[in-house]
């Protein structure tokens, strides 16, 4: 079994509760409100951009110059590619840069990036890379799954431009590729005593991507 499956067999309750969320199953069906998504979008623009922080801290963490040339790949992914078609599609929603900019921050993404941060700093480039994975791979497996459901596509559906953006050939490569580099660090620097310290890690991000989607959740209008 390869590294990233070992590390989601780990964690498996965590990983199906992040990947098969009722707010991923939302956008899935359209049955999601409108402002929750809404509320996921303002936090997700700020969430990026402390993410683009973190691809930056990689490639100072990174040991070799391949290994810098990947992380800053990284970096380029959400700096030239996917900060602009998120704030194209918070556009679609009304949703300007200023009001995107001015958005203050929830407490459920400052954890989580900040723990991402805070993981890469104390660590090494590997761990760094696992508090990574489960936003930058989840979100490609997350999106392939609700993409094979037939209602993901129909016109009445607004979310189906989230589904196709990141179950789009583009981020797939994205996420394809940042998994390539966690199998080649896993390779190089885990060891079977250290395994457990990063599937702690691994364990950790992944509830932190729950509480993520308990977040825009929780912004959604209750039925009486």
């Amino acid at each position: 079994m390869r590294f990233f499956e070992r590390l989601k067999a780990a964690a498996s309750a965590e990983w199906h509760a992040y990947t098969d969320h009722p707010f991923t199953n939302g956008m899935a069906d359209g049955s999601l409100a409108e402002a929750a998504f809404r509320h996921y979008l303002v936090q997700d623009y700020l969430f990026l951009i402390e993410f683009a922080r973190a691809h930056a801290l990689a490639v100072y963490k990174a040991p070799k110059l391949a290994d810098m040339r990947e992380a800053a790949a990284g970096l380029s992914a959400i700096l030239d590619v996917e900060v602009n078609l998120h704030v194209k599609l918070c556009a679609g929603w009304g949703l300007s840069t200023v009001d995107l900019e001015q958005a203050s921050p929830e407490v459920a993404m400052l954890a989580y990036t900040r723990y991402v941060l805070d993981t890469g700093m104390r660590g090494d480039l590997l761990a760094l890379q696992v508090a990574l994975a489960p936003c930058v791979i989840g979100y490609a497996e997350i999106a392939v799954r609700l993409a094979a459901r037939p209602e993901a596509h129909a016109e009445t559906n607004p979310y189906r431009v989230w589904i196709a953006e990141y179950a789009g050939a583009p981020y797939q490569e994205v996420a394809a590729r940042a998994r390539a580099q966690l199998e080649h660090l896993a390779a190089v620097y885990a060891t079977p005593a250290r395994e457990a310290d990063l599937i702690a890690i691994f364990k950790e991000a992944t509830r932190l991507e729950i509480a993520f989607w308990e977040m825009g959740w929780r912004a959604a209008p209750r039925r009486e």
